[in-house]
């Protein structure tokens, strides 16, 4: 049983590389917008992210992973509030692996023509676009709540 439940903590997983900044040109002082392409399934990604905390360039790698929760044993999150030190009381978590984590809430899925699918996620105002083949994003479900974690390759 707990196979299949870790099984279910990674939701998406790939490596992207970073094609523009700010394509749109600078809206926010404290927020870029990037745009880049998965190395693996071929998705388009469109990401707002703190950039007075978190620094990428164009034409860097990363690797970004959507998951249903910090859990490394894969029981799940509550979803309500975070506090590190009470929450997890110092247990290892996915969150440790990376450099950059948000938590946020999948507010539209759009199917287009020949299976592709467009996922919107809000991430307190920063907001995901995930744009690809619909049998990579299939585990990510309308109003989900989840985590999106990236670190530099």
């Amino acid at each position: 049983m707990a196979t299949a439940t870790s099984a279910r903590v990674t939701l998406f997983e790939d490596i992207f590389e970073i094609t523009a900044l700010n394509p749109e040109g600078k809206k926010f002082e404290r927020v870029n917008r990037l745009s880049a392409t998965g190395t693996t399934f071929e998705c388009d990604l469109l990401l707002d992210y703190n950039c007075q905390i978190y620094s990428l360039l164009e034409g860097e790698k990363m690797t970004l992973v959507l998951a249903s929760t910090l859990n490394l044993d894969g029981s799940p999150d509550d979803h309500t509030s975070y506090n590190p030190a009470t929450t997890y009381q110092n247990e290892p978590t996915l969150a440790d692996n990376y450099e950059y984590v948000m938590h946020g809430r999948v507010f539209d899925i759009s199917y287009k023509k020949d299976g592709v699918v467009v996922i919107a996620v809000s991430f307190g105002g920063l907001l995901c676009r995930l744009t690809g083949d619909q049998r990579h994003l299939s585990s990510i479900l309308p109003d989900m709540r989840l985590y999106i974690l990236v670190k530099k390759d």
